[in-house]
């Protein structure tokens, strides 16, 4: 598990290249939350959105993962254990305020890249509203 690369996979350069090419500009591998200690792979820090780029053999990807014969109850217990810290991570970044958006490795980084973007420019667009007091409770 030490040879495993945790940073810059092919996945994640792929995705963040096709975010810089549609002009999206980000900060990657940071904690989102002070005192947290997850960091995400993509974090959009006005928009309050963390990206995380999910293998499919470590995270149990329901179409992909397989489990392995040798070894086995070692390999459940060790990704239910990431699929249940991934769900304590999104709950955490939830109560901070910020949205998880979750990204499988066998998806297509065009079609992750496109799909990160409108939930970007949908929490940009709510904030805004926000701050012109549009959809505030204090102000009625």
């Amino acid at each position: 598990m030490s040879r495993q690369k945790s940073r810059d996979t092919g996945v994640e350069i792929a995705l963040r290249k096709a975010l810089h090419a549609a002009g999206a500009r980000y900060r990657v591998h940071r904690r989102p939350v002070k005192g947290v200690r997850r960091e995400a792979d993509v974090v959009f820090g006005p928009a309050r959105v963390a990206v995380f780029v999910d293998g499919c053999f470590w995270h149990g990807c329901p179409l992909h993962a397989k489990w392995p014969k040798n070894n086995a109850e070692f390999w459940r217990a060790k990704i239910e254990g990431n699929r249940r810290r991934d769900c304590d991570t999104d709950a955490r970044l939830a109560e901070a305020g910020w949205l998880a958006v979750r990204v499988w490795e066998h998806e297509q980084a065009d079609e992750a890249a496109v799909r990160v973007l409108a939930v970007v420019a949908s929490r940009r667009t709510g904030s805004r509203s926000k701050a012109r007091g549009q959809g505030s409770v204090s102000n009625i």
